[in-house]
């Protein structure tokens, strides 16, 4: 089991700028987050949208403002446990906390802060008898560009964006990683997606490089104990059968506060009850930030979550010292210049 000063819960805007936060005040951390890479709901949903309204820049994207908050915390140099949902958090005998994620990581923290939005962002799941023992194998809900599929019928799953993109780059991978046969499987041949993007769908089904598979998952077989093929039911009724030795489910999204509901912290409809001036929850020790939270006034805002990040840090600063700490500006303070690398 890891010690650490802090352990964020959430690697979104807000809990990033947590981390900056704490990070001035020396407090060192620890992030756990479901998703596979920083940056939460603001680089998964809105990665190429533009943001107008964060201090001081005009304009940038869910992921330019993710850069750029990683970028401000490299100098305090987080230890991060990505693709990982936090599951138990239990006050110990001796003070601090216990919080273990759901592949095995404990780490024993002073403080915890939750930054997790809505909830931890996980895969929409796709529901099937049978289907689930497969998860990891040859059922995936996320892929690695430059994995090699080669000799592999694969079959992506989804009629989103998402679904799209990554047929597409499948399909597209040099020869030595590609599949040996691409199949986009949609209830209907209608997909979502920008028209850049369906535009290069059309050109790949043009070469032949990308099959398009109409209905609706009905059942999996298989053989030897492994996955062997999809079964779709057409619009027309008929059964039509999928080989495949991988299933790419890509559904987007979903939010789910799971086991953090469960901490004994009080809620008001589904969001943690926070002081506003120190961002504490009703567990001493704990403080939650960002949309996860409730308090008179709130605003569901990016830049409202970096004030209370600042107002948590603080606060759980003067809570573990047990005395007021004197506030210093990063303009004339030698400390927070040396903390900075400045």
């Amino acid at each position: 089991m890891e010690k650490t000063d802090a352990v964020v819960i959430g690697a979104g805007p807000v809990g990033l700028f947590q981390v900056f936060q704490l990070g001035l005040q020396g407090l060192a951390c620890h992030v756990i987050d479901a998703l596979p890479q920083a940056g939460g709901q603001c680089a998964e949903l809105y990665g190429d949208k533009p943001i107008y309204d964060i201090p001081g820049i005009k304009v940038c994207t869910g992921q330019e403002l993710t850069d750029r908050l990683l970028d401000q915390i490299t100098p305090f140099a987080p230890h991060w446990h990505l693709g990982q949902q936090a599951s138990m958090l239990e006050p110990q005998p001796g003070g601090g906390f216990l919080v273990q994620a759901n592949r095995g990581t404990q780490l024993h923290a002073r403080a915890v802060f939750i930054a997790a939005g809505v909830g931890a962002f996980l895969p929409r799941a796709l529901k099937l008898p049978g289907l689930e023992p497969f998860e990891g194998t040859q059922l995936r809900y996320r892929f690695d560009d430059g994995e090699s599929l080669a000799g592999q019928n694969l079959v992506v799953h989804g009629g989103g964006e998402d679904a799209v993109v990554t047929a597409i780059r499948c399909a597209g991978a040099p020869e030595h990683l590609r599949p040996a046969r691409t199949i986009l499987q949609h209830r209907r041949d209608v997909f979502d997606a920008p028209p850049a993007v369906l535009e290069q769908l059309r050109a790949l089904r043009a070469a032949g490089l990308i099959q398009v598979a109409i209905g609706v998952p009905s059942d999996i077989e298989q053989a030897q104990g492994r996955l062997s093929a999809l079964l779709l039911t057409t619009p027309e009724g008929a059964l039509l059968r999928l080989p495949m030795e991988l299933l790419l489910v890509r559904l987007g999204l979903v939010p789910r506060l799971g086991p953090i509901a469960d901490w004994g912290m009080a809620l008001e409809r589904k969001q943690l009850v926070v002081d506003p001036a120190t961002f504490a929850t009703s567990a001493p020790g704990v403080y939650a930030v960002g949309d996860t939270v409730a308090y008179p006034g709130k605003r569901k805002l990016i830049v409202s979550g970096f004030h209370e990040a600042t107002l948590a840090a603080f606060g759980a600063a003067e809570w573990l010292a047990g005395q007021k700490i004197p506030l210093e500006y990063t303009t004339s303070s030698a400390r927070l210049q040396r903390l900075l690398g400045v």
